[in-house]
């Protein structure tokens, strides 16, 4: 339709022209008009061919386009299936440190320097639900190098050192928190928790004696010395066992808090998966928490334990060790906590049979540097009557720790060790110390 209206319009025009130029070859111009016509016909030939093509691409676009959203569409509704991410993670938690102890020693068996380090990472992770009861786990891993000066007494003065070179998975266990309650609104919880696990983590704390990392540097100071320095602990070679804990604790009037546990772990070859759990370590505590002091917060916990694979500490046999003790920390004004620990051996040949420790931190805040603090500890680890020994031992320590800022903490400390081992042949120890924090 559109050609013949172009060719009319031609011939229109050649109508037009053709009256004034009688005097031209009418038979020259319409050849000339048909020539016109042509091309125009041509032309719009050529147009109809492009306006095809450009419709044809068009649909193929708008059809790839479709296969594309589909495909999104279809992976949009993948991934709404998956779980997600951070709700999968709520409520987990990691923290890892760096530690380096730099410490020169005079005195006891003689002058040493040692230099150590530790990097620590630990985890934790929510582990689905059982009924009401929440369950979570916890990984605990280390690595160290540096065995610490050894100055030749019962407790070392440098509780941090870790020597093995290579990531080691120090615990590894599962918690099942069960929430419980009375008729008078009181509440409480029963945990029971499974695995390789570190007995300090749960027994003989202390809110100030009780980090190396942060704390004091002798391990007389950290943990009951007849359960650590004296080895009726017994746990594995890194410093845990494989075991069992069952626990219960609430709420009392008045904001109070008792607590009571009882903890079953591999002893001997046990420890370190050898063996079963042939005559294992045992120990069970009770807990007070509460102000019982002019209105400030103080912590008592009273223990005993039982090893049946101890080691008898002059012939090397196994044997069975047994003993109690307790752990005491309490607040005594706005800047100031006070501790003591007592242990007690009541079967069993040690090198020392009976231990008391005690000391003070004193806030920052007193002197404007409310992160700082500063501590003090004097201890008595008396010889036991088989070991021929003279005497006790007597450590003394004070530290001072410096929080540069919320992530970066460095610590002078000076200990003093009387009657190292309770040999009086022995002079007396004095080690200076630096260490360095890292903490995330």
């Amino acid at each position: 339709m559109r050609m013949y209206k172009s060719k009319a319009l031609v011939l229109a025009l050649a109508g037009l022209f053709a009256a004034p130029a009688q005097a031209q070859d009418n038979e020259e111009v319409l050849r000339e008009m048909q020539r016109l016509s042509d091309r125009v016909a041509q032309l719009e030939a050529a147009n109809r061919k492009l306006e095809a093509a450009l419709e044809q691409d068009h649909s193929g676009r708008a059809a790839r386009l479709a296969d594309r959203v589909e495909a999104i569409e279809g992976k949009v509704a993948v991934l709404g299936d998956r779980p997600e991410p951070v709700a999968a993670l709520a409520g987990a938690s990691i923290g890892g440190s760096l530690l380096m102890v730099a410490q020169n020693s005079r005195g006891g068996s003689g002058a040493t320097s040692q230099l150590s380090s530790r990097a620590d990472l630990e985890v934790e992770l929510p582990a689905g639900n059982v009924g009401t009861a929440e369950g979570r786990l916890f990984a605990h891993l280390r690595a160290g190098d540096g065995d610490g000066v050894d100055v030749g007494t019962f407790a070392t003065a440098n509780a941090t050192a870790f020597n093995f070179n290579q990531p080691v998975l120090l615990q590894a266990w599962y918690q099942l928190d069960l929430p419980t309650g009375t008729g008078s609104g009181e509440s409480g919880r029963v945990e029971l928790t499974l695995g390789k696990i570190d007995p300090f983590g749960f027994f003989d704390a202390n809110n100030v004696a009780d980090d190396e990392s942060e704390q004091f540097l002798n391990l007389a100071f950290i943990h009951n010395p007849l359960l650590d320095a004296g080895g009726d602990i017994g746990v594995g070679e890194h410093g845990a066992s494989p075991g069992l804990r069952l626990a219960y604790g609430g709420e009392v009037e008045g904001g109070r808090h008792l607590a009571a546990s009882l903890a079953v772990f591999g002893a001997g070859g046990g420890a370190d998966y050898h063996d079963s759990f042939h005559k294992p370590f045992v120990i069970g505590q009770v807990e007070y928490a509460g102000r019982p002091l002019a209105g400030l917060p103080g912590t008592y916990r009273l223990y005993a334990w039982n090893n049946g694979q101890a080691e008898d500490a002059f012939t090397g046999t196994t044997e069975r060790h047994s003993g109690w003790g307790l752990s005491a920390d309490q607040q005594i004004s706005g800047h100031a906590t006070v501790f003591a620990r007592y242990g007690h051996s009541t079967r069993g040949n040690l090198l020392f049979d009976r231990a008391v420790t005690v000391g003070v931190q004193v806030s920052g805040t007193l002197w404007g540097r409310a992160a700082d603090r500063l501590g003090v500890a004097y201890g008595w680890l008396e010889s036991s009557a088989e070991s021929g020994l003279s005497g006790a031992e007597r450590p003394f320590e004070v530290y001072y720790a410096w929080q540069i800022n919320e992530q970066l903490a460095l610590t002078a400390d000076f200990q003093r060790i009387a009657n190292p081992a309770g040999d009086r042949g022995l002079d007396d120890v004095t080690v200076l110390g630096l260490r360095a924090k890292a903490a995330f």
